[in-house]
């Protein structure tokens, strides 16, 4: 058997073992749709530094004030969402196998996955909205990074653990993505905002924490026998340190060493 005719059935397997109850949702057939704009986030992020040199920033408060309260919106149903039909159907914190039925509450688990894998496409606007407005300082190795494989990580949650152990890190992000996005949105309103917007190393905070439960939380079932797929425990796992270490090194430059250096020049 030639390598194509291996490849071919490697991939064949690897959509049939997917969960069919998706897959016939938006971007969930195959991966494909998912990856060209995967290549194509990647290319717009490389190419733009030249295509904006000689372009004005562009003023888009009209645009980001309604995307941004949009997105809180969405982020307070999700967590409400994955929050109500966990407590609803006596979801462990511990350990929780995936509900592949059709029942109401398993479907409706399976869709509110959905919504917040679609909600990581739009928000790969927030770096197309950087580039227009010719913020580059804002397009940094942690956003494209978090940006981009997010979409990848959640196309595959969706596709093959929509439910189960999924949902908490879903209702986690989208707790701290409703403080994010307003946060985010009230910035934009112009500079007298920033006195109301004092909390914004605390955001930093509430992200940090909640990567290290993700840690706790996945690292506890790769110790445990729990019915769940071992390798997205260990994905979420690993996933979840490189953005302890990004975000960390982040909170530090930005608050740790400036407070510093502002102590050795007084």
């Amino acid at each position: 058997m030639s390598f194509f005719e291996d490849a071919k059935t490697f991939y064949t397997e690897f959509l049939k073992r997917g969960d069919p109850r998706v897959e016939e949702w938006f971007l969930m057939q195959t991966p494909v749709p998912i990856m060209i704009l995967f290549f194509s986030y990647i290319f717009v992020v490389l190419v733009s530094p030249r295509v904006m040199r000689n372009v004005q920033p562009l003023n888009l408060k009209a645009i980001l004030i309604p995307y941004n309260f949009i997105l809180v919106g969405l982020s307070i149903y999700m967590f409400l969402e994955f929050l109500t039909v966990s407590l609803l159907s006596n979801y462990s914190y511990k350990c929780q196998p995936v509900d592949y039925s059709d029942s109401p509450l398993a479907m409706r688990m399976a869709k509110v996955c959905w919504w917040f894998f679609f909600s990581k496409v739009i928000e790969l606007l927030d770096t197309v909205f950087f580039i227009l407005r010719k913020k580059f300082n804002q397009v940094s190795f942690l956003h494209v990074y978090h940006h981009c494989t997010m979409i990848l990580n959640w196309w595959m949650g969706v596709k093959y653990v929509a439910g189960g152990q999924s949902f908490f890190t879903g209702m986690l992000n989208s707790f701290v993505h409703i403080f994010m996005y307003s946060y985010y949105g009230l910035a934009v309103f112009g500079p007298h905002m920033q006195k109301y917007l004092w909390w914004k190393k605390y955001l930093t905070k509430l992200q940090l924490t909640q990567f290290v439960a993700f840690v706790i939380h996945t690292g506890y079932n790769l110790i445990t026998d729990c019915d769940f797929p071992q390798g997205f425990n260990v994905a979420v796992f690993i996933y979840a340190i490189t953005l302890i270490l990004l975000f960390g090194n982040f909170y530090y430059h930005s608050y740790l060493q400036s407070q510093r250096e502002k102590k050795k020049f007084y």
